[in-house]
């Protein structure tokens, strides 16, 4: 396979939107002969285009280990995800190797977000918050979150609103601490449909969906490992791998020896990620008996946390206060993009490197 420095297996890997990515994906896999499993979502994308949650076997069917890549879990994130996804379809190298090991690529795990350019899913949900209990709606605590809520989306977007928030969060940090202020932001809640990382109260289409998948493509396996695609924290380009388990346990312990210790506990305080007991990492299983499974985060830096954190605020506002087919519509839209998206071909370049780098890994690991 071409060296992935050059424009066909690096930046040429990146669409411009949803439907370029599911097409892409689509038409590569039919030249290279592999069936797509497409599980179609109820509602239309933003240019009324139809929405799927798209499944890719390589490999044996039969495989005893399979390592399943999934990308667009925050919906606007897809873009590096499919792009690592396309690679993984094109790579043939990777794929001579795989004889009691295969590849489960699963694109677009909220089709919707990909489309409307949005984290959440078309119910606001959050679905790195999503994986939780519903049924007995015993739901993580996050009292602090009542008294950051009023301010986490200014009920008007211009700067006087938003700077009125900000002195309000300000205070709440100095008088609760900055690090707990942070952490309630981001850890997600249940209770406010309407603000930032909202869990839901049910499962989402995505999340049953995506077990669905699992249980039909996981059953015969011993053992799999979840790699889940993100972007929009961290230094630039870096991808960090980060896993919910801690050292000592078998999940962590399996991962640390894999990749020579580079993969980081969110809840031992070694990753820049806080983690949330609803994430896909921590809260979501196959129901599948006896089998052994592995899960891990890849996350991608683009912009500054500021950056990011403000275009997530605002994209709360548009679809909570605003009318996201209004004048803000568009703006916000690509300001989500762009916190997501670095759309320079050096990002692309290093996202896609590090992306194929990982899975390879993790191939050679479950094959030996």
């Amino acid at each position: 396979m071409p060296d992935i420095s050059d424009t066909e297996f690096g930046a040429g890997l990146f669409s411009a939107d949803y439907r370029g990515a599911r097409l892409r994906l689509l038409e590569e896999c039919r030249r290279a002969g592999f069936v797509v499993d497409i599980r179609g979502h109820p509602l239309s994308g933003l240019d009324k285009e139809p929405l799927a949650m798209d499944v890719v076997l390589v490999g044996p069917a039969d495989a005893g280990s399979i390592v399943v890549v999934t990308s667009a879990t925050h919906g606007v994130e897809g873009f590096g995800g499919s792009a690592i996804q396309l690679a993984l379809v094109r790579d043939t190298d990777l794929h001579d190797t795989l004889t009691d090991t295969a590849l489960l690529l699963i694109h677009a795990v909220n089709p919707y977000g990909f489309s409307w350019l949005r984290r959440v899913n078309e119910d606001n949900v959050d679905l790195n918050r999503n994986f939780v209990d519903h049924a007995s709606a015993s739901y993580p605590e996050n009292d602090l979150f009542e008294l950051l809520y009023p301010y986490a989306v200014p009920r008007e977007w211009n700067s006087r609103a938003i700077a009125e928030c900000d002195a309000a969060i300000e205070t709440l940090a100095r008088r609760h601490g900055a690090v707990e202020v942070r952490k309630a932001l981001a850890r997600g809640q249940y209770r406010h449909p309407d603000s930032i990382h909202f869990g839901g109260d049910a499962p989402s289409w995505s999340s049953t969906t995506l077990a669905a998948v699992c249980e039909d493509y996981l059953a015969r396996a011993r053992r799999a490992v979840l790699v889940d695609l993100h972007t929009g924290l961290g230094p630039y380009g870096h991808g960090e791998l980060m896993t919910p388990a801690r050292p000592g346990e078998a999940v962590y312990d399996r991962l640390h020896a894999w990749f020579d210790g580079e993969v980081h506990s969110t809840t031992a305080g070694t990753s820049a990620y806080a983690g949330a007991k609803g994430s896909i990492l921590a809260g979501f299983r196959p129901a599948c008996v006896g089998l052994e499974w592995t899960a891990v985060g890849l996350e991608f830096g683009t912009r500054d946390w500021s950056t990011v954190s403000l275009a997530i605020r605002a994209d709360a506002w548009l679809h909570a206060h605003g009318d996201p087919q209004g004048a803000l519509g568009a703006p916000i839209r690509r300001q989500v993009r762009d916190a997501f998206h670095v759309d320079e071909a050096r990002w692309k370049r290093l996202v896609c490197q590090r992306g194929r780098e990982v899975v390879g890994r993790l191939v050679a690991a479950l094959s030996g």
